[in-house]
């Protein structure tokens, strides 16, 4: 069984996690599998945005913990958190469709995703202090960066467990929705980003990541002028242009 599926579709894919009898925990095997996928995806240049899914009842129940055990100190670790640091890392931009449990490790697949969109059974559980292991892979620094101080505290000190609701609530998730429409909701926002010139989507996205060390105006300025000035010299920003006066013309 392959534990990781791709389809491709217009302009983006869809990556399942693919153990649901484990409840999609995430081994060295899945990792791997990972990794493989985005780098097919990424060199494949009809692919604009990514979807990373669960398959059956879970997103994932997290790293596999005989493989933890069996991956002590450092180089273990940083091995077992391949797979994620390998989704964080990638040029395309990606949406997580938050199926079920997404526990401890499994948190950080899509905490790893630039969007969250989380069903209204979707369970999200740091779980680390639960069984006595320190968080890893970023996991404390990702949550924070996707929701407030608070609750990242809430979550992984104290244990609170959120559902697709709560999670939407506190910015953890970009929405949440009804469990039948988690998918095509995803989709939706994949297909926005199909539409759009790949490499400005993707110098773009790397644009919006190196604003968190920006703290002035002109800094910010800078940080975007050299991809604004590259998009327009790209023959799709006078198409884009052309295009959108023809419509306002037709208009009036």
């Amino acid at each position: 069984m392959d534990t990781v599926l791709v389809d491709k579709r217009n302009g983006y894919a869809i990556v399942t996690l693919n153990d649901p009898d484990r409840r999609n925990v995430f081994t060295l095997e899945m990792s791997n599998g990972v990794i493989a996928a985005f780098d097919d995806l990424e060199a494949d240049g009809s692919i604009n945005a990514v979807i990373l899914t669960g398959a059956g009842k879970a997103f994932s129940s997290g790293g596999h913990l005989d493989e933890l055990l069996a991956n002590p100190g450092h180089d273990g670790l940083r091995k077992i958190y391949s797979g994620f640091v390998r989704i964080a890392e990638s040029r395309l931009p990606t949406i997580a469709a938050v199926n079920g449990a997404a526990v401890g490790a499994g948190m950080n697949a899509l905490l790893v995703c630039d969007v969250i969109v989380a069903a209204e059974s979707a369970r999200f559980d740091s779980r680390f202090m639960q069984i006595g292991l320190g968080p890893g892979g970023g996991h404390t620094w990702r949550l924070r960066n996707k929701t407030d101080m608070q609750t990242a505290k809430a979550m992984v000190l104290f244990s609170e467990i959120l559902d697709g609701r709560r999670a939407a609530e506190v910015g953890l998730a970009w929405r949440c929705v009804p469990d039948g429409q988690l998918i095509s909701a995803a989709e939706e926002l994949a297909a926005k980003a199909a539409t759009a010139p790949r490499e400005l989507l993707m110098r773009t996205k790397e644009t919006i990541e190196r604003t968190g060390a920006i703290d002035d105006g002109a800094a910010a300025i800078d940080n975007e002028l050299d991809t604004q000035v590259w998009s327009m010299g790209e023959p799709a920003f006078v198409d884009m242009v052309t295009a959108l006066k023809a419509r306002i013309a037709a208009k009036d």
